[in-house]
């Protein structure tokens, strides 16, 4: 059994001012707001409590999770509940795509849970969900956030076929912490992914996230890994606890530690760094459409 850190009781973990959130506004958002509400559409936007969501939509991006909401996988840090998922939704990419389309989405995030369970690991709906959401809005631009698929590289060759924009893939954490808060992941197998990805000409996209007890050396080492296999784009943000239950914060990085990762990573050669304590995954998702050379 993985033990996780343990934070003393009396030890603060007060959220620091830098984590505060700015109510969402603007025409854009209170457009896209309104669509949602009358349509009852779905995005993780809003499940997941993203701080980002006003400025997301406010710039025509929207995050949308397929394949259920129940995981495979029990990784510390994530609020996705774990244990067997229902069966797959055969019409779901028709209704992922009427979604982008009633939101006039320009920038579309499509993420999933892990379905281990499944044979082909939800790659035949991951592809399917692309092939709808171009048939029905053929000028919205497409990025995917997918899982590792176990390392059974036949089902990410069938999602890199429909050739998305951006394929990200998280690495979620450094190598030294990647057993005790990705318990059924591994980390050179993410670096596969990452690497299969870049071989096949798309851009590539990673994420990290901080304060789970990793030191400098840790991430500038997984920095380093992740532009060694070609990852063009890459995120880093603060690691929020969901429930006493997960993984605790060990550290609120600063925001001035943030931007120095983000200096280290543009003189690495990363074509994109956002580095910050409130970025996630699909922050500023519509800039990274940047032309392959």
């Amino acid at each position: 059994m993985i033990q996780l850190p343990v934070i003393p009781a009396n030890q603060t973990q007060r959220k620091p001012d830098w984590l505060r959130v700015k109510l969402p506004v603007g025409k854009e958002y209170r457009h896209v707001r309104g669509l949602v509400d009358e349509h009852k559409l779905h995005t993780i936007c809003e499940s997941g409590n993203c701080p980002n969501m006003g400025e997301c939509w406010g710039a025509g991006t929207a995050t949308f999770m397929i394949l259920g909401n129940i995981c495979t996988r029990s990784c510390s840090f994530c609020a996705v509940a774990t244990g067997r998922p229902l069966a797959v939704d055969l019409d779901e990419p028709n209704r992922v795509a009427n979604s982008v389309k009633l939101m006039q989405v320009k920038h579309c995030v499509i993420t999933s849970v892990d379905r281990d369970d499944l044979k082909d690991g939800g790659s035949t709906i991951w592809a399917e969900t692309i092939l709808a959401i171009r048939r029905e809005s053929p000028e919205t631009t497409l990025e995917t956030l997918i899982p590792d698929f176990k390392g059974q590289w036949d089902n990410l060759d069938r999602l890199l076929a429909v050739r998305p924009e951006v394929v990200s893939h998280n690495i979620e954490t450094v190598r030294r912490l990647t057993r005790e808060v990705r318990i059924q992941a591994k980390y050179d197998r993410s670096l596969e992914c990452l690497k299969r990805i870049s071989d096949a000409g798309l851009r590539t996209k990673s994420g990290i996230m901080l304060g789970f007890g990793e030191t400098e050396e840790d991430v500038i080492e997984t920095m380093q890994d992740l532009y060694n296999v070609g990852v063009d784009i890459l995120t880093i943000g603060q690691y929020l606890q969901p429930t006493k239950a997960h993984h605790p914060v060990v550290e609120w990085v600063t925001p001035q530690q943030f931007e120095k990762y983000k200096e280290i990573g543009l003189k690495m050669g990363f074509k994109y760094v956002e580095s910050g304590p409130l970025v996630r995954s699909s922050y500023h998702a519509e800039k990274h459409l940047f032309d392959m050379q």
